[in-house]
């Protein structure tokens, strides 16, 4: 939780120069073949600016939806090409016998071109997967996200959750003549409580 805040701070510190990109239509191509990621490479990212507006430090349980917007920055002097979108709702599980949060709840999108919300589950139950998106970003472009979500009563209570949710951006890379892929998020944390 303490890294998640770091980062964010950083990224509300840092200078964006927002410029609106509007989701395109739901393409929602595969991601590229199976790549090694840049970081495992030893490459550092500092290509995205995250940030994310709208989550609160607390959310009641089996209550009604709670809108957001994630907007994620080119900061580098290049196209970041083979971009991808993706969003998450979910919890840190750091001992055994502790839950996910993700399949207690519920992550949606907002989707321009339909003009309506569409539920992003992943085939595990988890909430969460790809929202359509330009693919590529060029140097000092932003790219913004309404989403909302909520988690249900029938999460159980049992431990302290470190639950967060946002959005991740993805695109192609290169490290040492090696095709990598890198990543920026725009994360929010938040706790579960009952009412």
């Amino acid at each position: 939780m303490k890294l998640r805040r770091a980062l964010s701070v950083s990224a509300a510190t840092a200078a964006l120069i927002p410029v609106a990109v509007a989701a395109a239509p739901a393409s929602q191509a595969a991601p590229a073949a199976e790549i090694p990621k840049c970081s495992d490479l030893g490459k550092n990212n500092n290509a995205f600016v995250g940030r994310t507006f709208g989550i609160p430090e607390s959310i009641t349980l089996g209550t009604g939806w709670t809108t957001y917007t994630a907007t994620l920055t080119n900061a580098s002097a290049k196209n970041l090409k083979s971009f991808e979108l993706s969003a998450e709702l979910g919890s840190y599980v750091y001992n055994e016998g502790e839950h996910d949060l993700s399949p207690y709840g519920d992550l949606q999108y907002w989707d321009t071109s339909q003009r309506a919300w569409k539920t992003l589950r992943q085939a595990n139950g988890n909430a969460g997967g790809t929202v359509p998106g330009p693919k590529t970003l060029k140097p000092r472009e932003s790219v913004h996200v309404q989403l909302r979500f909520r988690v249900g009563k029938d999460l159980p209570m049992d431990h302290a959750y470190d639950a967060f949710t946002g959005l991740t951006g993805t695109f192609a890379d290169r490290y040492h003549d090696m095709d990598c892929t890198s990543h920026g998020v725009a994360v929010g944390g938040f706790s579960p409580r009952t009412g």
